[in-house]
């Protein structure tokens, strides 16, 4: 392992694996009844909350599902299967994000847990991380998924203004990518003064465009960070908003917990063409009206502001699960 590998390994600013996993692991094997006696003291605090229509907006957000809409049923019941006959997901992380809050309610309930990158609309009612931006997808039900990869925030020192005039891509590409493809065959090699792009994987195509992963601090030094989707939503879109860069990216085709349809072009974010024809007259806009770009990264700011209360993440998660059984295995109640 050379320097820059160990570099990037011991830097890298992303949420720590091995502690999850541990904290994932112990909270796995400790009996689920602990969990259950305190539902229904979790759920009495919603009325408790100054914020409780705020929380309840989210809740309908994330769970669009209705017992009329669910038409569904028979296809469903093959389907669906007991909360403790749950087998561990290929990627561990959604079995362990899910059951988290599944733990706390009967595990006789049912449900699908349709774990991975879902660009489709789920076929019957369902937990999953991601849904298009699409009419009719109230059969994906979000929970916060994935989250150590997805969910980290960073404390950025360096004022908007001090930072490099230009945009960073760092990233893979793949089968499932084609707009990254689109994004790299304009910018890559130098194609531009004001973008530095590269892949974090090796390309049959283009072997050179690969490049080391830098660090998110190494990110952080210029204006702006390409936030391109890849099997779904990106990654990095989060993190980036709670920086001083501004996020820059297509318009979104996706959507998780962190409600990327909410989002308002050129408020949240900086938007761009599909075919990313007008990212250097965007770039170039802001940097010459930066009174314009720090506002774009207060109202990035605010948005964040609102996933950093834990209790609140927590009972939200709760009364989506409740809502998502109740509908499912029949005991709803308006």
């Amino acid at each position: 392992m050379n320097k820059r590998k160990i570099y990037y390994l011991l830097h890298n600013g992303k949420n720590s694996n091995l502690k999850y996993f541990i904290k994932s692991y112990i909270r796995e094997y400790t009996p689920k009844k602990f969990s259950q006696v305190w539902l229904e003291h979790e759920l009495r605090k919603l009325d408790k909350r100054p914020d409780k229509d705020y929380i309840l907006e989210r809740v309908n957000y994330y769970c669009k599902l209705t017992p009329e809409l669910f038409t569904n049923r028979d296809e469903w019941d093959a389907k669906a299967i007991c909360l403790k006959n749950q087998p561990i997901t290929r990627q561990k992380v959604y079995y362990f994000d899910a059951m988290e809050f599944a733990r706390y309610f009967d595990q006789n309930l049912r449900w699908i847990l349709d774990s991975g990158d879902k660009p489709y609309v789920a076929p019957e009612p369902a937990i999953v991380k991601n849904r298009p931006l699409v009419d009719h997808n109230e059969y994906s039900v979000i929970l916060k998924l994935e989250k150590v990869r997805h969910f980290l925030f960073v404390d950025d020192k360096k004022p908007w203004r001090e930072k490099k005039n230009m945009t960073i891509f760092r990233g893979d590409l793949g089968p499932r990518k084609e707009n990254r493809d689109v994004f790299m065959n304009l910018f890559a090699d130098g194609q531009s003064p004001m973008v530095d792009a590269a892949s974090t994987n090796r390309s049959e195509a283009h072997p050179e465009w690969q490049k080391g992963k830098m660090t998110i601090g190494e990110h952080l030094d210029y204006k702006f960070i390409m936030s391109l989707e890849g099997n779904d939503v990106a990654s990095n879109l989060k993190w980036v908003m709670s920086s001083n860069c501004i996020a820059v990216t297509p318009k979104h085709t996706q959507e998780t917990w962190f409600m990327e349809g909410k989002l308002i072009p050129n408020y949240h974010y900086i938007e761009v063409k599909e075919d990313f024809s007008d990212l250097e007259e965007r770039l170039q806009y802001y940097i010459d009206h930066p009174d314009e770009a720090e506002a774009i990264i207060q109202h990035a700011h605010e948005y964040i502001d609102q996933f950093r209360d834990k209790e609140r993440e927590r009972l939200i998660s709760l009364l989506v699960l409740k809502r998502y059984f109740e509908i499912t295995n029949g005991r709803y109640k308006k």
